[in-house]
């Protein structure tokens, strides 16, 4: 009977156990990417989400080989399907169009796709946050060019950017009330970086004035108003919102009202610097953050992808 039990147990032993841990959904957090301090916001907020479901980065403006080496990665960590989330302010640009496409979620490319292989956006890949190395799948990207989709082992799908969701409300609303003193006599002015396209921006401000309703809802300031930059836009649509932010500004401060700047970017460490320039002489007071770093984006991503 001994022998019995001893031989059951090693007939036990020698099953391979499933891993479970990381068989499951996968996030590829989608970034433009910027100086070193905005990366390390945006790979810090991929840590955290990591800790519930496998998680990597892909930084760039749809740029295919930082794609190719997120979805690689994921794939060597297990998970039977990838979600890709774009921490981006917006869904209504050419970037997302192009992301899209080389996701394999649309079927034909966008104009802009050409474009955006040209240019020189790639950065170095992340490290994987598993710390696990790419999926031995180096050859993709070795012979793929630019505007070709990523291949993948397992399905992708792709969720829509941070638009006018109520978590991005409520974190305009803690960055507004950390520079506020009396918001019945203060004007809250939000902006954002804003896409070229003027159909794009139609979009991007409709977004923006959901999120003033929402704000306007818990915080009661004496106005709420947003609007565009349109930085990569033509010259003349650059003027003509520098123009528009530089009244609003004053009409305001004639009013008597205080005014608060509320950058609606992902983090700061670059469009803040060109704003600050756009209201030189004028008088106002900006939060000193943006999006990130907030926890708040942690349950953002995971209700994004639906593993939450």
């Amino acid at each position: 009977m001994l022998k019995i039990r001893i031989i059951f147990a090693l007939l036990v032993l020698a099953v391979p156990v499933a891993r479970t841990s990381y068989a499951d959904t996968g996030i590829l957090l989608l970034a433009h990417g910027a100086s070193g301090e905005w990366n390390a916001r945006v790979t810090e907020l991929a840590g955290q989400i990591d800790r519930t479901r496998p998680t990597e980065v892909a930084f760039g403006m749809a740029t295919r080989a930082n794609l190719q080496a997120g979805v690689d990665r994921l794939a060597a960590r297990g998970v039977t399907e990838i979600v890709a989330v774009p921490l981006f302010v917006s869904s209504w640009s050419s970037v997302i169009t192009s992301t899209e496409y080389l996701l394999g979620q649309r079927a034909e490319a966008p104009a802009a796709l050409a474009a955006y292989a040209k240019m020189n956006h790639a950065q170095p890949a992340p490290a994987a946050t598993s710390g696990s190395g790419p999926a031995g799948h180096e050859g993709h990207t070795a012979v793929a060019d630019g505007t070709t989709p990523v291949k993948s082992p397992v399905p992708i799908r792709m969720t829509p950017a941070l638009n006018d969701h109520p978590i991005v409300a409520d974190i305009l609303v803690s960055r507004a009330r950390s520079i506020s003193r009396d918001p019945a006599e203060e004007a809250l002015v939000i902006v954002a970086h804003g896409p070229n396209e003027d159909e794009d921006n139609r979009r991007w401000l409709a977004d923006m004035a959901s999120l003033a309703t929402r704000i306007g809802n818990t915080a009661r300031f004496a106005s709420i108003d947003y609007l565009t930059l349109r930085d990569d836009a033509p010259k003349p649509v650059r003027d003509r919102a520098t123009v528009e932010l530089r009244a609003l500004v004053a009409k305001s401060s004639a009013r008597g009202q205080r005014v608060l700047i509320v950058p609606l970017l992902i983090s700061l460490g670059g469009i803040d610097r060109g704003l600050r320039e756009r209201l030189d002489g004028m008088t106002y007071v900006m939060a000193d953050a943006a999006l990130l770093p907030d926890e708040r984006l942690v349950t953002w991503v995971l209700a994004m992808a639906g593993t939450r």
